[in-house]
Order: structure tokens, then sequence, then C-alpha cells
């Protein structure tokens, strides 16, 4: 067995950048949650994993705490480390983070409904605050907007990185089908039903904030047919919406995304104005 004086020395011999990257190897293996990890439960509705973030006891607000719905919730991608910024941010003023995974669903019916059992879940069984901030990243446009635009009456507010808002845009009328259980035409004739970006009113008439970060060189969810088209639709309704615009970004990790003063202002002010 080696003593510490020989590990020591060893290490010492060690060239400086290789620890560096070692250590940073280690630190990512510890994965997205790692700041979080102590606060977060995992739990199941049903098939579904589901999990909520707490703040810290010394940040929790007495009475229902107010949340920030997550989407999409896939495996362990999602809330990732890349979050974490905006989890700070929501944690220290008391606000909890939770998500479902309900696969890629794409908004269909049968997510909407696992959805659905989720809120009840939280704001009944665990009483939570029951308008609670959605936090649409990507795809999970489609998957909070689904389940919003049928309960308008329990949204607090709608906060957007590069959503998805157009099922004809992403993932294309092919490839959504099959998670609505119908052929392509079937769905491309009915589709005005289930697109979020076609209905829009109940959130408007509810008085809905949304704000949406976006990037005009966005190819894989892009502006003028998601964000931009969801804008002009919404300001028509009478809704409060606000979109900005970030000159030559895409769909990518791009720390602005995540480091948001004006996105994350946004949903504080949204989960405390009960």
């Amino acid at each position: 067995m080696r003593c510490p004086s020989h590990c020591c020395f060893m290490l010492c011999r060690v060239p400086f950048f290789a620890l560096l990257t070692a250590l940073s190897c280690v630190v990512s293996a510890w994965g997205p949650e790692l700041a979080s990890a102590a606060e977060r439960e995992e739990f199941q509705i049903g098939d579904n994993k589901a999990f909520v973030i707490m703040p810290p006891e010394a940040a929790r607000l007495k009475g229902p705490a107010p949340w920030v719905w997550y989407a999409p919730t896939l495996g362990k991608r999602h809330p990732s480390r890349d979050e974490q910024w905006m989890i700070d941010r929501l944690h220290s003023a008391g606000i909890a983070l939770a998500g479902i995974d309900v696969g890629e669903s794409y908004g269909s019916p049968k997510g909407v409904d696992v959805y659905q059992a989720f809120y009840k879940e939280m704001t009944g069984k665990r009483k939570f605050r029951t308008h609670p901030v959605l936090l649409a990243r990507s795809r999970g446009g489609l998957m909070l907007y689904s389940w919003a635009v049928s309960h308008a009456n329990c949204v607090g507010g709608v906060a957007g990185i590069y959503p998805v808002c157009n099922i004809a845009s992403y993932p294309g009328i092919s490839r959504a089908a099959p998670a609505f259980g119908m052929t392509p035409e079937a769905l491309k004739e009915s589709l005005e039903k289930y697109n979020p970006v076609d209905n829009l009113g109940s959130l408007a008439k509810a008085g809905v904030p949304v704000f949406h970060l976006q990037g005009d060189s966005d190819k894989v969810v892009p502006h003028d047919d998601n964000s931009g088209l969801l804008e002009t639709r919404y300001r028509a309704l009478g809704g409060t919406v606000k979109i900005e615009l970030i000159p030559g970004q895409g769909h990518n990790m791009w720390r602005g995304w995540f480091e948001s003063e004006s996105l994350t202002k946004f949903m504080i002010k949204q989960c405390l104005k009960d």
C-alpha cells in the first residue's frame, strides 16, 4: 500500500493542464443538476418521470410554492447545467422548477393529458401555486403551448427560448403525425385544431403575457413561422407579447439564451404576482 506522501509526489508530477482536463471531466460527469441536486426530487406520474427542484429552505416562501414549468424534459438532458444560472436566480426568489417527461409528443392530446395529470399533482397533492409560469425551450413550445391553450386560466405567463409554436414548421406534419395517432394527411386536415399558433385566443382572453427569446438566424425553428407568427396573431387578439429578437443567433447553445436578465426577470415577476 502506497503512502499519502507518495500519492502527493505522483500528483505533483502530473502536468498542470492535464490535471485541469481531468478535473473538468469529473465535474461534467456529475451531471446537469450539480448545484441543485440536493433539492431535486424525482417521482412518477403513471409511466412518466417527473421532477421538482426546490429552492433552498432559507429562500422558500410561505404558503403554496411558486413554480416554473420547464419543457422539454427528456431523460437527464433537460434541464441541463446550461440552465443553472436561471435556476439559481429563480431559487433566490423562492421559485421552484419542475417538469415531466412526455417523450416526443409534439403537443399531442396524449401528451396534454399527461401534462394535466402533472399539473393536478403539483397544485393538488403537492399544493404548489395554481398559475405556474411556463418555460418553453425549443420543441418544449409545442408541448407547453398545447396544454396552455386548453388550460389558459391556469397559466401565469409563457417564457420561451426559441420555442416551437407551429407543428408545420417543426417537426413537420409527417414527422409529428405518429405522435397524434394519425396519418400525415389526417393531421394536415385537422392541423388548426391542434396547432398552438392557431389556438391563441384563450390565452389572450385570459390575459396571459408572453415573452420569447428568438434568434433571427434560426434555421431549425425559423422566427417568421414561429415566434414572429405568434406575435402577429397574439397582438391581433389583444394579447400582451414581447419577442426579443437576437441578431446573428440561431438554434444553438449560446450563453445569452440561458443567462438572460430580461427573461429571468419576466419569469420571476409573473411567478410572484399571485
